[in-house]
């Protein structure tokens, strides 16, 4: 059985008091008195009530006053005005800065039943209301973060450590290791949880469009600017702004976000005006970007900047113990939004699903798991319910001997180690870029989905090798 609610009344008169102690008690509720203002909110602070029903004018501190100190206590607490005849103006005055309702004296006793009741229908919604919002920020900060292996529970450690701080943050790991979800968990957990927290994908935006994104334009500043638009650092002042694919940005957009991370302000496109901001910044790449800076194709200095703290996300393939339980959590996910019952993989399909490499990571896992409960309608989920290139794969040959051949191919002890495996590194990314075209007939999208990198990304990289002429698009 729930608890009744609490009312506090608080007014001069003890008549009226009594009266309304009355009224309320028979209704179920349980009342305390206060003779002031003061005396409300000295009550409030030591114990919860469900509703506050407060007379205007009162000795020591008035209804008025009583108001913002009660509100300020508990914001979500309810509170209801009494006034004398020809005091409406001032309990309107009240509704605006906070009051739920009023009701002037004297006054109907059953309107003043519906007004309590109403009152404190709406207290215990918003009660709900933010119960269920710290349980969405609890579930975004950690509850779809699954590993027990060591590489996850060693980046999950510096996670806890890190959010309780401002600290500029920079998650690295490869596409579909989860990088997003490391960020809600950083803002969600922090002292800036409850400002606003905004993503920016800087690999999905067009150059042209990106700085006016970031920092805003003015009216005028360019054509089809018909009016003043603040951009994402100003809108996430005070709270968290996530800049993904970070690796993708322009160089020459780079050296205003390194003006916003010194400085801590801005200036919108076409203004000329500095705009202050306090915003935390969590950037997240696929790419290296220590090699990308040394390439001179990353501003050296805005990668200190964002490597104040870096955190690594290991590869799938990396933390094959992990796999298990990411299936069954998957699996329990999507049986319930596809409506079928629950269901789990067969011994057979579990040993494919840890054999593999997962190119795609985490992404990849979930999608697998989600096609596979599409396509069964029994509760077990079989071999063959996994795409045809998985289970081919565990009769592929090795390609150890390919591997060392390349090797060999760059055994040449005059060229400098550093500048060998340099090499190593573009032949091999040339070449993979090569098999994902020829296995997605040139479409640059599938291919860079494949490779698990932005199409940017792939554009920058097709451009490097010069393989625009294996491309259908």
């Amino acid at each position: 059985m729930s608890e009744p609610y609490r009312i506090l009344v608080a007014d001069d008169e003890e008549n009226m008091r009594m009266v309304l102690r009355e009224i309320l008690e028979r209704e179920g509720y349980q009342v305390a008195e206060a003779p002031d203002g003061q005396a409300a909110v000295e009550a409030a602070d030591g114990h919860s009530f469900s509703l506050a029903i407060l007379d205007i004018k009162m000795p020591r501190l008035d209804g008025i006053q009583a108001l913002g100190r009660l509100r300020a206590i508990d914001p979500s607490l309810p509170v209801v005005m009494i006034t004398a005849h020809g005091g409406r103006a001032i309990a309107m005055d009240a509704v605006r800065l906070g009051a739920y309702d009023f009701f002037e004296k004297p006054f109907d006793m059953q309107e003043m039943r519906v007004v309590v009741k109403r009152a404190l229908e709406r207290g215990a919604l918003q009660r709900q209301i933010e119960a269920l919002a710290e349980e969405l920020r609890a579930k975004r900060a950690f509850g779809d973060i699954i590993g027990q292996s060591k590489a996850m529970r060693d980046a999950l450690d510096l996670v806890r450590r890190v959010m309780v701080t401002d600290a500029t943050v920079l998650i690295t790991g490869e596409s579909g290791t989860g990088k997003e979800l490391i960020a809600d968990a950083i803002h969600f957990n922090g002292s800036r949880s409850k400002a606003p927290f905004l993503k920016v994908n800087c690999a999905a935006i067009p150059d042209a469009l990106l700085e006016s994104e970031l920092f805003g334009h003015e009216k005028g500043a360019f054509t089809g600017a018909v009016a003043m638009k603040p951009g994402k650092f100003e809108l996430a002042d005070k709270g968290t702004l996530f800049l993904d694919e970070i690796g993708e940005m322009p160089l020459a957009l780079q050296a205003k976000i390194l003006r916003a991370l010194q400085e801590r302000e801005i200036e919108r496109v076409g203004g000329t005006r500095s705009i202050k901001v306090d915003v935390r910044i969590v950037a997240a790449t696929n790419m290296d970007l220590a090699r990308e800076a040394a390439a001179r194709r990353f501003r050296e200095d805005l990668y200190f900047r964002l490597n104040v703290v870096p955190i690594n996300l290991p590869a799938l393939r990396d933390r094959r113990e992990d796999i298990p339980p990411l299936v069954e959590h998957f699996t329990r996910i999507y049986a319930a939004k596809l409506g079928k019952a629950p269901c789990m993989f067969e011994p057979a399909a579990m040993d494919l699903l840890q054999a593999y490499s997962w190119p795609g990571n985490i992404r990849e896992l979930e999608n697998i798991v989600q096609r596979a409960i599409i396509l069964t309608n029994g509760p077990v989920l079989t071999v063959d319910a996994l795409p045809p290139e998985m289970r081919r794969r565990s009769d592929a040959p090795s390609k150890s001997v390919e591997a060392d051949s390349l090797i060999e191919a760059f055994d040449d002890l005059s060229i400098p180690m550093p500048t060998q495996v340099e090499r190593m590194a573009d032949k091999l990314e040339a070449r993979l870029i090569r098999a994902a075209l020829a296995k997605t007939d040139g479409k640059r999208q599938e291919a860079a989905d494949l490779l698990g990198i932005s199409r940017k990304s792939l554009h920058n990289k097709m451009l490097k090798y010069g393989l625009f002429e294996r491309t259908t698009e």
